[in-house]
């Protein structure tokens, strides 16, 4: 697997084919943790939370996703807000940026398993997030906002199923890329923006294989 696209952070820019830069084995190696990536997830669609909030969230204590907050920080993954909270009461966000995530580009086997690791559970949560839209969204209002008449109109799960070359969709996700920096990078971005709530896109592109790791 290429690798999962985290259009969501780190300070570096992008390559001139206008992807995020890959992370490389020491940062993989940090990141391959599922409470890590969770509270990775978190930050992203939440925006900035404290150890203690996301301690409450995840179940853990406030002293162990301060632990493995600072471990993501030495590799960039994370950051302290500026000018928010106090010394005994830090709030953490995701720089802002992106980073890919590839297999194919680590040269040893542990570094490849992590890259693995890392996008395994990168698409796990970002399943478990359609799962709930899909089950929650259509549920009977309950007093609460209506999100089936809000969002009637405003989400959609799209597949198309099409034969190509590697040259082919390599153009897609080129144009992909475009039309993310047109249109979604503009978008407002402020937790606190009136009317606004957090939306996540998606765009996959990959080879249909069998269990085998053949394509079909």
């Amino acid at each position: 697997m290429t690798g999962a696209n985290e259009q969501s952070r780190t300070t570096e820019a992008p390559d001139s084919s206008g992807a995020p830069p890959a992370l490389g084995p020491a940062a993989l190696r940090a990141l391959a943790h599922p409470l890590r990536m969770r509270i990775l997830d978190l930050l992203s669609t939440r925006g900035s939370l404290t150890a203690s909030k996301l301690g409450e969230i995840v179940g853990e204590s406030s002293g162990s996703t301060s632990y493995h907050l600072r471990q993501l920080a030495k590799h960039g993954l994370v950051r302290e807000v500026e000018g928010k909270g106090t010394a005994r009461e830090r709030w953490w966000e995701r720089p802002p940026g992106g980073y890919s995530v590839s297999s194919l580009d680590q040269d040893s086997p542990s570094a490849r398993a992590a890259a693995n690791a890392v996008n395994y559970e990168a698409i796990r949560l970002r399943n478990d997030r359609s799962l709930r839209f899909v089950e929650k969204g259509a549920a009977e209002p309950d007093g609460r906002s209506d999100i089936r008449e809000t969002w009637r109109d405003a989400a959609t799960f799209t597949t198309i199923n099409k034969r190509a070359t590697p040259e082919q969709v390599a153009s897609v996700i080129r144009a992909w890329n475009q039309f993310m920096a047109e249109h979604i990078d503009p978008l407002e971005s402020r937790q606190d923006a009136p009317g606004t709530v957090p939306v996540e896109f998606h765009f996959d592109a990959f080879p249909l294989i069998d269990g085998h790791g053949n394509p079909l």
